[in-house]
Formats: structure tokens, C-alpha cells, sequence
């Protein structure tokens, strides 16, 4: 299990699918989780299974089970009726399993339930951490995604468009014919122009569920202190927050509250959130000794900024306080025709190209990473393929610019 949860968020399906595999063999295994706004999906198994592997399909089953619960028979997967195995943990993060045609009987039911329980609880913790290599991810996968639903709707729009313009025509006398064949293609309009609405509604939040969110995380930090918090909500009206850039808020706060928190006093917090249009605002400020670490507090905050484009301010008055404001834009870069392009990389490819960014060679990354010099070219080659650049430069660049760097790199960009 300790293999399974470490590593590349992406590719926890691949390592809990080999994990499970050595005493229940199947063909495909799904994890879907609405905590990954980029990639709420995470398969492994058969293509021709989990390549046609639904949101709506695994939103039936979830919503089917109580938390909990778990189901073995035959639903609709993969475009086809097949039989299943599923359990819904208790964080909300489903697992469905496709036996192989071979395979009787169902697993022991507790004792998938606690392995998977583990899987779950570090996704939920990863994400929540808000790492900068996730929010890379998390952003060129939502990005991606968008880009060819946009693509999608405009193509099909057109020729449902098309279609009703036809059968509204006055030379087919048919009459009830037309009727129902324009009450079905509006249906599909309708449908189609919903898939963006539904699209926003598992990759984004509303700003002022991700305030209260952050509230009831922020409560355990502060149990054992005596220490006077005053909340200032968002507007209610205020523009929805992109999933990562609501995951790496919460978890930056988090960092400046328990920065503030190894003062020798605080007595009170006041912590604020407001939206511009363009950019979710935050401040946090107390009132004590002025004796926060700025340098520190940079440092750990740096990759998460510097992967969303952020910016922070922290201002200490000894005897007066401190305050940390964060800006935060809501909308990646529009003149980064490249970044797409990081959703092709697979997490190793990702992992290597963290290393190009600072400006690593081969032997270097072979030696992080722990493999052979070979595979290191062998990736490295990948990744210039898919990013469509000439040399190891233009790649790196491209993966400073999305924010994609190793952990050395962000300790220097806290630094710079």
C-alpha cells in the first residue's frame, strides 16, 4: 500500500489495479473522485472499457450506494450492460471493478473496503494539500477538457442546427414527422449546451462553498487555542473559483494560519475573501507581535503561486501585527498555446520534465528518479515529441512557465 499512494497522483489507478491484482484479477478499475477537478477519472485496465467510461455512468452508481455501501451485478459501463463490482467509500470516492470473464464470486468486501479507504484518504489529503505539480496537472487537464468540450459543441451545434433547419423546411409535407424529429434534435441542443454547464459544475466552486469549506478545515487547527477569529465571507454573487485555485487557496491559508499560530501570542485572526472578476483576493491579519517569517513563509508558499500565477504581500509592524494578502488569478494565461500540451505527458514524463525546467541533464535525473540513463532519453525524447519543441530548452521553458519545476527549483523561486 505504501507503493500504491506514493507517487504521481495520475497514476494511482495503474498502482492500486497491479496491487489488487495479485489476489483479484480484473479487466479495468475505475476511481472517481470529485475532489480532482482536472481529472475526476483516474482508470487503469482496458482501453476499449474505461477509454468510453462516463461521468454520468459513474454518477448512477455513486448515487446508488450510501456511503459505504457496496454492489456487485450488472450495470451500464463503458457503453454496455457488465457486471461490476463497486463500493463507495466514505469520503465520496467511488471504485469500480470489472472482473475478468473467468473470475467468480465477488471479493471480500472488507477487506477492499480498507485497502481502497487508504487510496481514498490520500487523494482527499493530496489534493487538499495543493501541491504545485498537482495544480500544474489540475490546470492543463481542465483546460484540455474545456477546449474540446468548446470544440465538441461547436461542431454538433451546428449540425443539429442544420438538421432543424432542414425538417422546419416547407417542402417535406410529412407534418408530424417534422414535429417529432425537431423535438428531437432540440433535445439534443439542449442537452449539447448543457455539457459546459455540467463540465462547470464538477470543475469549479462556488466561492462561497470553498469560504465555508476552508472554515471547517481551519477548526481543528485552531481548537487548542485561544484565539478570536473573525470571519469576512465573499459576496454571495461573487464568481465561481476554478477547482485547483479553490484547493491551493485553502491550503495556502492553512499555511499562513499556522504560521501566524507559532507566535508566542495571538489572540485574534481576521480572515478575508473577496473576488474581483478576474482574481480571488485574500487576506489574513492579526493582531500580535509582528514576529511572523516572512522569508519562511514565502519559501512554502512560492510553488503554489508561482504555478497559478499568484502573488502575495506580507507586511509586520512589531507590537502592531502582521497581514498576508494573496491574489490569485481565476483564468489560466490565454497567450500559453503550448500549455495544452502538458495534459499529453504522462505523470513520468511530468516528472522529467520538472528536471528539464531547472536545467538538470540525464545522469542527474536518472539519480533523482532511480532509473537507468536510457529511460531517462527514452522520456525525455517523449516529452519533446508531445510538447512539440527542438530541444531540452524550449521544454523546460514551457514547464517553468505552466509552473511545472522539482521541489529545488520552488526552494529557489521562494528565494529569488
Amino acid at each position: 500500500m505504501r507503493k500504491v499512494i506514493t507517487g504521481p497522483l495520475p497514476d494511482i489507478a495503474a498502482r492500486f489495479s497491479r496491487f489488487l491484482g495479485q489476489w483479484w484479477s480484473h479487466d479495468a478499475l475505475v476511481i472517481f473522485t470529485r475532489e480532482c477537478t482536472g481529472r475526476p477519472r483516474k482508470v487503469a485496465g482496458n482501453r476499449e472499457i474505461v477509454d468510453r467510461v462516463t461521468i454520468d455512468e459513474l454518477d448512477e452508481i455513486k448515487q446508488s450506494l450510501e456511503p459505504g455501501g457496496v454492489f456487485a451485478g450488472i450495470r451500464s459501463l463503458g457503453g454496455g450492460r457488465r457486471p461490476i463490482w463497486a463500493i463507495r467509500d466514505t469520503c465520496d470516492t467511488l471504485l469500480v471493478l470489472v472482473p475478468r470473464p473467468s473470475r467468480t464470486g465477488a471479493p471480500d468486501p472488507d477487506e477492499i473496503a480498507a485497502m481502497f479507504g487508504i487510496v481514498a484518504t490520500s487523494i482527499q489529503q493530496q489534493v487538499a494539500q495543493a501541491s504545485p505539480d498537482y495544480l500544474a496537472e489540475s490546470r492543463a487537464a481542465s483546460s484540455e477538457r474545456a477546449r474540446t468540450i468548446a470544440e465538441l459543441t461547436e461542431v454538433h451545434e451546428a449540425t443539429l442546427s442544420s438538421i432543424l433547419g432542414t425538417l422546419r423546411s416547407n417542402d417535406l409535407d410529412d407534418r408530424r414527422s417534422r414535429i417529432t424529429a425537431s423535438e428531437t434534435a432540440s433535445a439534443a441542443l439542449i442537452a449539447l449546451r448543457s455539457a459546459g454547464a455540467a463540465d462547470r459544475a464538477l470543475s469549479e466552486e462556488a466561492v462561497t462553498t470553498a469560504f465555508a469549506r476552508l472554515q471547517g478545515e481551519l477548526r481543528p487547527l485552531l481548537r487548542h487555542r485561544e484565539v478570536e477569529v473573525d470571519y469576512v465571507d465573499p459576496p454571495a454573487d461573487g464568481r465561481p473559483l476554478p477547482g485547483e485555485v479553490a484547493h491551493a487557496a485553502r491550503a495556502m491559508v492553512r499555511a499562513i494560519v499556522l504560521a501566524f499560530g507559532v507566535q508566542p501570542v495571538l489572540t485574534r485572526l481576521r480572515i478575508a475573501w473577496d473576488c474581483d472578476g478576474d482574481n480571488v483576493l485574500i487576506e489574513v491579519r492579526d493582531q500580535g507581535p509582528g514576529a511572523i517569517d516572512r522569508n519562511a513563509l514565502t519559501r512554502q508558499l512560492s510553488g503554489r503561486l508561482h504555478t497559478l500565477r499568484g502573488r502575495i504581500d506580507i507586511e509586520s509592524i512589531a507590537g502592531w501585527g502582521s497581514r498576508v494578502t494573496l491574489t490569485i488569478p481565476l483564468d489560466p494565461p490565454t497567450a500559453r498555446p503550448d500549455e495544452h500540451l502538458l495534459s499529453t505527458l504522462n505523470p513520468r514524463e511530468l516528472e522529467v520534465l520538472a528536471h528539464l525546467a531547472v536545467g538538470k541533464r540525464n545522469r542527474a535525473i536518472a539519480e533523482e528518479l532511480g532509473i537507468s540513463q536510457s529511460t531517462i532519453k527514452f522520456h525525455v525524447a517523449a516529452v519533446l515529441k508531445k510538447l512539440d519543441v527542438a530541444n531540452r530548452g524550449e521544454a523546460g521553458a514551457i514547464g517553468m512557465r505552466a509552473g511545472i519545476a522539482s521541489g529545488d527549483a520552488y526552494a529557489a523561486l521562494g528565494t529569488s
